[in-house]
């Protein structure tokens, strides 16, 4: 296919002006465009107000050529689609209420295929920083060496980075909000505790932590409920900073840290925790995943099993599609990432010889703290730029808003499974769950 002539750059704004122009009133949209050149669309609309800027032409060409989601998510990334005098929020909230689909049906299509045509021989732009980042191809197999590969891409990128934006303890789950406040060390103080209370931890018990992340839950345990702790991870830079917080508190003796598989420790635990670990196993790698807790866990022992996870679909089939914002998710942040329903998980602790005595639901936990972790990287955003980059802070900017705004609509949940290695007779939970609110 031979390319037309040249079409000078004046007319093709031109026409982009005049389709954006019918869009926004087709949506009744209350944001506005600036376009390359510094033109307006509307052309009066204010330079202080909400606008999405398009950077150069080849952005338009892109998202001609290829109209999708992992389109828009590498040219913001790139800092070429970008968000002047808003948050992602605000343009969340000025999304139009209807049927978008049908809304557009309103654009004359003349209108829009002229600038199809137009655009469709400029040139895109340069490779995107994320086009070597293909976490959903990474294999899923399992193994040590692909699971290292897969928590290094996400948890190493800086312990610096993740300052910016934890709480002090540096608690990267979902926290806990026993009253309408925000403050996010508050939250995942209690948080920790209520873990180790739904544990029932005691004094001398033998406690793992799986994914024990920076060791707040590890430390925790060891000074306030007087077990045993050992915390287990694959992420080198967590490992060396709660080694080096353990030894400041005076804890080196009672929490302990490995660089190490899950399946390569040795039990007998009298009680375990999964806090937010789960996600990264894979589906393929449930069986043998419970298996291990299993064979780790002493008869009777206790398991707290926390993940994130989907909402089941009719069939399993269907449930196993990927929407284009969850393959987003694992392409670009959470490599080799699966997502089960809770149905999945209490037949799968069944299956591996558990007995499941409690479930709760935390969704709007996570919303809270997935907010206030973006909330607190805006704040510090030239920092983290100057620490790991402006497309790095972009990409974890858009996740973190991503998330909040996804577990708000019920697109994700969080749920906390209390289970127990099956034995015959009692279990050792309380007939009642008093003693967790007492």
């Amino acid at each position: 296919m031979t390319a037309p002539p040249a079409e000078p750059a004046r007319k093709r704004r031109d026409a982009l002006a005049d389709l954006l122009e019918e869009a926004r009133g087709a949506l009744g949209l209350a944001v506005g465009f600036r376009l390359w050149d510094g033109s307006r669309v509307p052309a009066d609309w204010p330079r202080d107000a909400m606008a999405i800027a398009l950077a150069d032409e080849g952005v338009v060409a892109a998202l001609i050529r290829r109209p999708r989601l992992d389109t828009l998510v590498k040219l913001h990334v790139d800092g070429r689609l970008t968000l002047e005098n808003g948050t992602i929020f605000d343009l969340a909230a000025a999304r139009p209420q209807g049927k978008i689909g049908r809304m557009l049906r309103e654009i004359p299509a003349g209108k829009a295929l002229a600038v199809a045509r137009r655009f469709a021989f400029v040139d895109r732009g340069p490779p995107s920083v994320l086009d070597r980042v293909r976490g959903d191809e990474l294999a899923r197999d399992g193994t040590a060496r692909t699971n290292k590969a897969n928590v290094a891409y996400h948890y190493d990128v800086s312990n610096d980075f993740y300052r910016l934006f934890l709480d002090e303890a540096m608690v990267y789950t979902c926290g806990y909000f026993v009253e309408d406040h925000a403050d996010i060390d508050r939250a995942q103080r209690d948080k920790l505790d209520m873990i180790c209370r739904k544990l029932r931890l005691k004094s001398g018990e033998r406690f793992l932590d799986i994914g024990c992340g920076w060791g707040a839950l590890v430390r925790h345990a060891a000074r306030h409920y007087g077990v045993e702790a050992h915390g287990v991870t694959l992420a080198e830079e967590q490992l060396a900073l709660a080694r080096e917080r353990a030894e400041a508190e005076g804890l080196a003796d009672r929490a302990t840290f490995h660089l190490n598989d899950y399946r390569d420790m040795e039990g007998p635990f009298d009680k375990i925790a999964s806090i937010g670990m789960f996600e990264h196993v894979g589906i393929s790698n449930h069986p043998a995943y419970f298996a291990a807790m299993n064979r780790l866990l002493r008869p009777g022992g206790l398991y707290l099993h926390h993940c994130i996870a989907r909402r089941a679909k009719k069939s399993e089939k269907r449930f196993a599609r990927m929407t284009p914002e969850y393959r987003a998710l694992v392409r670009y942040i959470f490599p080799g990432g699966e997502l089960d329903h809770l149905g999945m998980s209490i037949a799968n602790l069944e299956r591996a010889g558990f007995e499941v005595h409690d479930v709760e639901g935390w969704r709007e936990h996570y919303r809270r703290t997935t907010y206030s972790w973006w909330e607190r990287l805006e704040a510090r955003r030239a920092e983290a730029e100057a620490l790991v980059g402006p497309e790095k802070t972009r990409m974890w900017s858009l996740y973190l808003a991503g998330c909040s705004m996804a577990f708000a609509r019920g697109g994700a949940y969080v749920n906390q499974t209390l289970a127990s290695k099956r034995v015959r007779g009692p279990a050792e939970v309380p007939l009642t769950r008093g003693d967790l609110y007492a």
